[in-house]
């Protein structure tokens, strides 16, 4: 009967074993490997960038916004990362039906519409970058340019800072 015992107990640890060992590999081979992204910045050098663009800024708010209790114009964006994945997932598929490979996202900066009394704030947006898909036995495959993909659909109406000219960090 200990004997009996000490079988069962065997099994049923190398039954659990199996299953952590089988299972955690497996969702380590779904997982794609987190990679560091070309460009990175530190939040310092992100602050001396802030800082370096305050002439700029203060010279646009000086000129258009003399009397503005709003704070003047924007000096960031927001969007949530949820619209901007849905972003990327439309442009990579509308850029196909173009006949494009899309290959980036370019930012814009513009400026809403005056209208009325309001002079228009600064925006940004997201305008889909790509080459246009050549067929296979093209001469010079590795010639693509990249560039702005004609038709495709920018992404705008992200939010403003609070309030719109605050600086980084917010």
């Amino acid at each position: 009967m200990k004997k009996l015992g000490l079988l069962i107990l065997g099994v049923l640890l190398g039954a659990l074993a199996m299953y952590y060992y089988c299972c955690g590999s497996i969702e380590m081979e779904n997982e794609s490997p987190i990679t560091e992204p070309k460009g990175l910045i530190t939040p310092k050098e992100a602050k001396t960038l802030d800082q370096a663009y305050n002439i700029k800024h203060r010279i646009i708010n000086d000129s258009l916004y003399k009397n503005s209790a709003d704070g003047g114009d924007n000096r960031s964006s927001w969007w949530k990362l949820e619209d901007i994945q849905n972003y990327i997932n439309y442009a990579e598929n509308q850029a196909g039906e173009l006949g494009y490979t899309m290959d980036g996202i370019r930012v814009y900066l513009g400026a809403h519409p005056n209208s009325g009394k309001e002079t228009g704030l600064t925006t940004m947006f997201f305008i889909p970058t790509g080459y246009m898909n050549k067929s296979q036995g093209s001469v010079f495959p590795m010639f693509q340019e990249s560039g702005d993909i004609p038709g495709g659909s920018g992404l705008n109406h992200g939010g403003n800072g609070m309030p719109p000219g605050a600086n980084y960090p917010q």
